[in-house]
């Protein structure tokens, strides 16, 4: 009888069979031919919107800039330091609090908060009716 205490198989078991593992012969591509496969990846911009009305805004940002909606570009809410839990609700250190965060200011750490959205896009405007007749085309 074995030493073992249970009789389940186990990472102990010395009664396995000792063969080797068939190995598939596989075609060999010769190494010029091989190239790196392209990314499948969707594409990635980087876009700044206003915090009032959510519009796409172009950057560079000037300091006196205004969007269409009336808000103050180059404003606290719309940095990318701006954080109501900080000091001063500024990740960066200022000497004073800037009042009001949503006007225009000379602030010199001033970064347009940058969001990264996905782009997507239609593989075309073509109607459901002509692909449906395309498939039973003879």
């Amino acid at each position: 009888m074995s030493e073992r205490k249970y009789r389940h198989r186990g990472y102990r078991d010395d009664d396995r069979s000792e063969q080797p593992a068939k190995k598939v012969e596989r075609p060999q591509v010769p190494r010029h031919l091989r190239e790196p496969r392209a990314p499948s990846f969707p594409g990635f911009t980087e876009t700044i919107t206003c915090t009032g009305c959510g519009r796409t805004i172009e950057p560079p940002v000037a300091q006196d800039a205004r969007c269409s909606c009336g808000c103050g570009l180059h404003a606290c809410v719309q940095c990318a330091f701006f954080d109501p839990g900080s000091r001063f609700e500024c990740m960066q250190p200022i000497p004073a609090r800037i009042t009001p965060k949503d006007a225009p200011n000379s602030c010199t750490f001033f970064e347009p908060r940058v969001r990264v959205e996905r782009q997507t896009g239609s593989t075309g405007g073509s109607d459901a009716r002509s692909e449906f007749e395309k498939l039973f085309k003879i």
